[in-house]
């Protein structure tokens, strides 16, 4: 067992050098501190469309498969997988690479001669090594576009690359609820997003869909993404948030642009649902792998046209989860996605797939992850219209499916 003053020198190696790192630098960083542990480490970032997982820096590695490499199983079930170096004959290991509990990559690990990957001592000392890795690799993330150009299989359009730096990371979770949302197409979404804030009473979720597909679309997202997050964060209601969001897009003088929103609010203590649907479709309850409503109520008109409600009250409807339930939150492009036949994707389909990789006690990620590539296999891999998915879990048991068994 490598000695403990050797783990401390190689984790402070890491940290102290990190304040001053490039990306770059970070995985010479990440060399030296192996080398401290008679170890190898090599960076796997999972590019945007989670597909696959690529080497960092390009090239010194093959970019591995997700499904169907044991790293990809690493990535897809947050778990140690050991396997052997095949150059070396050495003992190795696959560890998941998050920030919080949203998968980023993972970190193979070529361990010192003798070591047994599966000894839980040793695991644990291993997924510190990952965790602290995975928190530098986001870390730099803003600093640098080594990690942004190693997880892109295709060049963004503008308005992809505005929203991508607007919206939250793609999982969160709190000591009782998960939220897990995608995006496709990565590469050409205009005019969807998402947003969510958890806090220790409440999360505030939503899903929007602005109208057309190229910039201004964009444009128009971005815009009520802001007005709704400072209304948030003003104390607004969720009618005094989507007010907001009204005035932002009267204020820009954008005809013709308009957003479809769905707004809600979740008690963490009670499990009731607060939401608004402003022309969206509704969100779907799930309660142990089965369907059991969308959520009905009478929406206001799309963010953008509160001209047609005048001073008529708008209506915040509510709704009781149990423990356990999740919550689909969806965009029209998700249902409305045609084959060559003309055949939509449908809400049917989406909840079958959905309850199905439920039973099978996936994570709320890997469930989005398996579901908008249905989708996208459904329309020969090049949708026609942006398609957002947000899964959200309240239970206390949710989050520990997220982070791997030592």
């Amino acid at each position: 067992m490598v000695a403990e003053t050797a783990w401390f020198t190689a984790l402070n190696k890491l940290i102290t050098g990190s304040h001053v790192a490039t990306a770059h630098d970070l995985v010479d960083l990440l060399d030296e501190a192996s080398a401290v542990l008679g170890m190898r480490a090599r960076i796997y970032l999972a590019d945007l469309p989670q597909r696959a997982l690529h080497p960092v820096p390009s090239g010194s590695a093959e970019p591995l498969g997700v499904d169907a490499t044991v790293a990809g199983r690493s990535f897809r079930l947050t778990a140690l997988m050991p396997s052997q170096d095949e150059e070396s004959g050495r003992p190795a290991l696959w560890l998941p690479l998050l920030d919080g509990t949203e998968r980023v990559g993972v970190l193979h690990l070529v361990l010192p001669e003798g070591a047994d990957p599966t000894d839980s001592t040793t695991r644990e000392r291993y997924w510190a090594l990952a965790g602290l890795v995975g928190h530098l690799v986001v870390a730099k993330y803003p600093y640098s576009d080594l990690f942004h150009t190693t997880r892109r299989t295709e060049e963004l359009t503008v308005a992809s690359e505005l929203l991508w730096q607007l919206l939250p990371p793609s999982t969160f979770a709190g000591p009782n609820v998960v939220v897990s949302a995608i995006m496709e197409p990565f590469a050409r979404v205009g005019g969807d997003g998402f947003d969510y804030a958890v806090d220790r009473d409440r999360a505030y979720l939503a899903v929007f869909d602005s109208t057309g597909h190229d910039l201004r679309a964009g444009l128009t997202t971005s815009m009520v993404l802001a007005a709704t997050r400072n209304a948030r964060r003003a104390g607004a209601d969720l009618a005094g948030i989507a007010a907001a969001a009204d005035d932002v897009l009267d204020a820009g003088h954008v005809p013709g642009r308009h957003a479809t929103a769905a707004l809600v609010e979740l008690d963490l203590h009670t499990g009731v649902l607060s939401y608004l649907l402003a022309g969206h479709p509704p969100p779907v309850v799930l309660r142990r792998s089965r369907m059991v409503k969308a959520l009905a109520g009478k929406p206001r008109p799309p963010l953008g046209l509160r001209h047609l409600i005048g001073d008529r009250p708008v209506r915040v409807h509510s709704e009781s989860l149990e423990p356990g339930d999740r919550l689909l939150l969806h965009t029209d492009g998700v249902t409305e996605a045609r084959d060559s036949d003309g055949v939509p994707f449908g809400l049917d389909r989406l909840v079958d797939l959905t309850e199905r990789h439920e039973a099978a006690e996936l994570p709320a990620p890997e469930t989005l992850r398996r579901v908008v590539h249905a989708v996208l296999e459904h329309q020969s891999g090049r949708l026609q219209d942006d398609a957002t998915l947000m899964l959200v879990e309240w239970s206390t048991a949710a989050p520990h499916s997220l982070l791997p068994t030592l």
